[in-house]
This record gives C-alpha cells, structure tokens and sequence, in this order.
C-alpha cells in the first residue's frame, strides 16, 4: 500500500479555502487551506479551480509526481501526500484529490520570498543569480535549475523559493523545494492536449534567478558545479507513476514518462559536454 496516496474518500469539507490567483495569468485560480492537527500544521491545496466549471486541473498530481522524481534524483525538497476527498468549496461540495504538505519551518524560523528578501538586501545592479551565489547559496539554484528543466517548471516566480530565517540562531537558509504543480503536462485538459503534447520543447518559463528558457538556464550552470544526480532509470517509472492510474488515464502518464524520460537523456547530454 503506496503511504503517499489515500484512496478513500475523505471528508475535508471542515476545511475553508482561500483563492490565490495564478501567477502565469490565465484563467482560474489555486484554492489553498491549513488546519493544524496533532501540534503540526498541515497545509492543502486543490488544483486549478474555476468559479463555473469548478477544479479543472491536475496540479496536484503533479507535486506528488515530482516530490516521488526528486526522491529518486536524491534531491532535498518537500515532501506531498495525494488525497482523494470531498470538500466544500463556494457553498457545493465537490469530490476531487487534492495534494497535502506539511509545514517545512523550523521552531523558531519566519520565512520571505526571495524576491522581497532580494529587494531588501541586493546590492545596486545585483542580478537575482548573483545575489544569490553571493549569499552561497549556489548549489542549491544549480540543482533547482536543473530540477526545474527536467519537469518544465513554468511558474519559478520569486515567491516559489522561501527563505527562512531564525534571528534569534542567527541562521538563514533556503527552503526545500516546493510548488512544481505548473509543470509536465499541466496544460492539458482533453486527451487530445495529452497525445500531440511535445514534452521536449522549450515552452516559456517564469524563472526569478534566470531567464524565459528552462534550457538556457541550464547554461547559467558552471562547469565545475554541475548537479551529481542520482541516475534516472526505466525501472523508475513505476517507482515515479506507481498507483496513480486511478487519477489520470494510462495515455497520460505515459506522456508524462515520455517527457520526463526524453528530458533526463537530454540532461544528460548536457552534463557529459560541460564535463568533457
């Protein structure tokens, strides 16, 4: 039994959702809620949701699908489970999955968007890239950059990389990575979408510490930092899709492994011509 997918339907109709607006500037929005339980707090979140036509995305799917690829990649990041629940939105209940987390924070620790942590601290014509080597956290964008080539991440904004700071340790890092829902094949709500959809092209990107092209910010890479990854292998579909054909249909996931696998080999490339 798969410990990342609750199957039963639960009820969550307690939870009150607030709308947050999509950042890429489309139609619809992101419903999100937290409640806190046993000392923890949980956070919620529904994927794309549209006053007349109701939840029409598949984001959700898509944080557990990278949270279970960045687990295999060795990659430090937060971590989701995928739930099937009925929930209350707008006054109608709705049966839909939706992705939980918990909260990353440590006892003591405020967090910032980059972005306002960046306008606050940079210094005059500072990139944000070079802000953030500055501070050394180098590394970290390194693997982000290719993370975020690898599943198309199209919605890096400043806000999607959290700084956390502790004022009283003294101590200030950055978050695990979180937030790939716009990302793989997101775009696609007919299977129509699903099979002409080409998982290797360069399609815009929202990137804070880079450019529009998730390819050309693999360049931003230097050749002595680029990220040892643990390997992609084929056995690692099932390990990535396992248990989720109740959710999406099989043609879907397959795209999703077509793309994810194309782009691995691609990444791939890159790394043997930076290392030669």
């Amino acid at each position: 039994m798969r410990q990342d997918i609750i199957y039963e339907k639960q009820d969550l109709t307690y939870l009150s959702w607030t709308r947050i607006r999509r950042s890429s500037g489309t139609a619809g929005s992101f419903l999100k809620a937290q409640y806190e339980t046993g000392g923890k707090k949980v956070y919620y979140k529904l994927s794309n949701y549209d006053g007349f036509e109701g939840i029409i995305g598949h984001e959700c799917v898509n944080e557990l699908i990278v949270d279970r690829l960045l687990s295999v990649l060795g990659i430090d990041h937060l971590s989701y489970r995928l739930i099937h629940a009925e929930i209350e939105v707008e006054g109608k209940n709705t049966e839909t999955w939706l992705c939980a987390s918990e909260d990353f924070k440590k006892a003591g620790e405020g967090k910032i968007a980059l972005d306002v942590y960046y306008q606050a601290e940079r210094v005059r014509e500072e990139s944000p890239l070079e802000f953030s080597l500055r501070q050394g956290w180098g590394e970290y964008i390194y693997w982000m950059l290719a993370v975020d080539y690898l599943i198309l991440n199209r919605d890096r904004h400043g806000a999607n990389i959290e700084v956390l700071r502790n004022s009283r340790e003294k101590t200030i890092r950055l978050a695990p990575l979180f937030d790939h829902g716009l990302s793989l094949l997101f775009s696609c709500r007919r299977m129509e979408d699903v099979e002409k959809y080409d998982g290797m092209e360069d399609k815009p990107v929202q990137c804070f510490v880079g450019s529009s092209s998730a390819r050309k910010n693999l360049e931003l890479i230097p050749e002595n930092a680029v990220p040892d990854l643990h390997p992609l292998r084929m056995r690692d579909r099932e390990v990535i899709l396992g248990g989720l054909d109740v959710v999406l249909p099989e043609r879907h996931l397959d795209q999703i492994w077509n793309m994810l696998w194309g782009r691995w080999r691609e990444y791939e490339n890159f790394c043997n011509q930076r290392r030669k």
